[in-house]
């Protein structure tokens, strides 16, 4: 839909110019004085085109559809942390459950002067899990090199119908950055999450 290669890594820039005038041209405004059914049928187009844009622009969604379509199947579940980041997450998963305890206390504080002094402390705890979220984003940019540097692979891989294409890939890599991209955003969500709570 998007006229994109089959590839780890895509220009993000490209991708969204591509999506924009595809958008600009397929929206279904510019048919509103059409029939019933060519409404429909534009509606659908800018839906498969969005849809088909919000997939391939966030990579771990692109990783999964690309592990999908070179497999066969749907990668496996996640269920072990990438050992290149256990530390990492073993370290935010601590911090949460701190930040955690730190907003039990203060949702039973009613004093207006321990709520300043817990806001205080609260600001703190929130920086603390502003550097992590910092430190997310360089291993997520870590792991979008990686996919650049995977591109040559599918460049120079068989045809899509060519029996020994699977062979060629690095799909067991693909599928380690794939989960580290899965568990990066979820680490980064709770994150997030627990910086909003602080700063009510």
């Amino acid at each position: 839909l998007l006229d994109e290669p089959r590839r780890p890594w895509l220009d993000p820039e490209a991708l969204k110019a591509r999506f924009l005038a595809l958008a600009e041209k397929l929206h279904p405004d510019r048919v509103h004085e059409s029939s019933e059914a060519a409404k429909q049928a534009a509606t659908n187009r800018y839906t498969a085109v969005n849809a088909a844009y919000q997939c391939l622009r966030e990579p771990r969604d692109r990783l999964r559809l690309l592990l999908e379509l070179e497999r066969g199947g749907k990668p496996s579940g996640i269920k072990q942390v990438p050992a290149a980041t256990m530390d990492l997450f073993l370290r935010i998963g601590q911090l949460c459950r701190e930040v955690d305890s730190f907003l039990r206390q203060r949702s039973e504080v009613t004093s207006p002067l321990l709520k300043v002094q817990m806001f205080e402390q609260g600001m703190e705890w929130a920086e603390q899990l502003n550097e992590f979220q910092r430190m997310l984003q360089a291993e997520r940019a870590a792991s979008e090199e990686k996919l650049k540097e995977m591109n040559a692979a599918w460049d120079n891989a068989p045809r899509l119908d060519s029996p020994e294409r699977a062979g060629t890939l690095p799909l067991d890599q693909l599928e380690d950055i794939y989960r580290t991209l899965s568990y990066l955003a979820r680490w980064s969500s709770q994150c997030q999450d627990r910086v909003v709570q602080l700063s009510l």
